[in-house]
């Protein structure tokens, strides 16, 4: 099963910022990586007039667009699915990222800035690690917002070696 951890953290935090670094150390070091965004407020990636889009005009449940370079599904749903339901669409992959999951049950990495917010999201019960540029809890392991290497280690270690 591939290692699901999610990137928590208040608003304007940094989250995005981090997981790029994250993202990119990984990618260096040769692993396979994918992410999931949540996005409460509903996105829409079709462009209006283009066929994937008048596709799902049409009725379409569906509906994928392949290219050389990239592939997207677009399907439509009743409610929001769960992250596990997200997550099984996922494969070939050594890692995936999560943003914005907050209360899924997966492992968290907190992402947090002292001049963001005075007291961090979750306990430290709940976190795997921390991003951040100060130490808030002595038995979470916490790493550099700055610089995502040891946190590669970190994870490449004690997640995706023990997969």
């Amino acid at each position: 099963m591939i290692p699901v951890i999610s990137l928590v953290g208040k608003s304007d935090c940094g989250k995005t910022t981090y997981l790029e670094k994250l993202i990119s150390e990984m990618k260096r070091r040769g692993y396979k990586v994918a992410t999931v965004k949540h996005d409460v407020h509903g996105f829409d990636i079709d462009k209006p007039g283009k066929d994937t889009w008048r596709h799902a005009q049409a009725g379409a449940d569906i509906v994928c667009i392949s290219s050389p370079q990239k592939m997207a599904m677009i399907k439509k749903v009743d409610q929001e699915l769960l992250l596990e339901e997200v997550v099984d669409y996922i494969n070939g992959v050594d890692i995936i990222f999560t943003e914005g999951y907050k209360r899924e049950g997966k492992r968290r990495i907190e992402v947090f800035r002292k001049e963001a917010s005075i007291t961090p999201l979750c306990t430290a019960e709940e976190l795997l690690a921390m991003a951040t540029d100060v130490k808030i809890y002595d038995h979470v392991p916490s790493f550099s917002i700055d610089d995502a290497s040891d946190m590669a280690d970190y994870l490449i270690a004690n997640v995706i070696k023990q997969k």
